[in-house]
């Protein structure tokens, strides 16, 4: 039987689970311990970084930095320090593949379900894997656990069940944050009004070109790009204007390289102060998109 039963990533705040793994197990005793996970999902907030909850078969293990936590049910046979190491490799694959906006941002349950086979991938390694082979990795968690023992919870005590921890009472569980952006603002609508209106400029003159075209030269494929790409680009700019987006400073760095490119490639078909126009309308929307942030509306502002 394996050591590291089952694991699972957690969101601290509100214990929203963010991933786990597949289940294998369905018998009733480990029903019953995933259900007690999820009552210590709910109070991450409580406890310092490393815990343990201790039951007869099985044993609960966590690891919390920042708003992430990792954790695993492991039998009874599993070294504390072995559970540890995996936790935390866990958590640096999952901190490395997502940041810290995506994972703040997450309102349903299991939003990076597809972490599932890292998960399995790590699970798998440290359950085929002897302490020996571990290394300076397994002697580093074991040096930390006797310099600073992890939190010591009890899951026989009935207590855990009724949702109450070492003598603390169930708190009541705030809502996730429900992130919207920053109001408009006079200069933002300018710039979507200039940006919708280059993005039409663009679509007319690429399509006025490509119909006039009789017999379409590899320069005259070039010009229609160069009108088509920036309207794609202007829309793009309106979009993530108006709605967050992951990594938008780099898309916006992007949108903004094809208006430049396809405007500079278009010189003898534009004018330089038409060129300068696109360009500056581009740099304005760029910048009010980097400038507007988000905001947290409390949850009980109404609807």
């Amino acid at each position: 039987m394996s050591m590291i039963l089952f694991a699972c990533v957690v969101r601290v705040r509100d214990g929203l689970p963010l991933s786990a793994s597949t289940d294998f197990y369905h018998t009733q005793e480990f029903l019953e311990i995933r259900r007690r996970l999820k009552t210590l999902a709910l109070r991450l907030a409580q406890y310092p970084g490393r815990g343990s909850a201790q039951g007869r078969d099985f044993s609960i293990h966590f690891s919390s930095s920042g708003d992430v936590a990792c954790m695993a049910i492991c039998s009874h046979r599993c070294p504390a320090a072995m559970a540890f190491c995996f936790l935390e490799t866990l958590w640096w694959e999952f901190t490395a593949s997502y940041d810290t906006t995506c994972i703040g941002l997450a309102t349903r349950p299991y939003a990076f379900l597809e972490f599932d086979s890292v998960i399995q991938k790590v699970k798998w390694h440290f359950n085929h894997v002897t302490s020996a082979q571990l290394g300076s990795s397994l002697e580093k968690i074991q040096e930390e656990l006797e310099f600073q023992p992890p939190a010591a919870l009890t899951l026989e005590d009935p207590d855990v069940a009724n949702g109450v921890i070492n003598g603390h009472t169930q708190m009541p569980l705030e809502p996730a944050p429900n992130f919207r952006m920053e109001p408009v603002t006079a200069l933002g609508v300018l710039s979507l009004v200039l940006n919708i209106m280059c993005a039409a400029l663009n679509l007319i003159r690429g399509i006025h070109l490509a119909e006039h075209s009789l017999q379409v030269t590899h320069e005259e494929v070039g010009n229609i790009l160069a009108f088509l790409i920036p309207f794609v680009a202007c829309i793009f700019q309106c979009y993530l204007y108006l709605v967050y987006s992951p990594a938008r400073t780099t898309k916006v760095v992007l949108m903004l390289l094809f208006i430049c490119l396809g405007n500079v490639y278009l010189h003898g078909l534009r004018n330089l102060w038409q060129i300068l126009f696109h360009v500056g309308v581009a740099s304005l929307s760029s910048h009010q998109i980097l400038t507007r942030q988000l905001q947290e509306k409390p949850a009980d502002c109404g609807v």
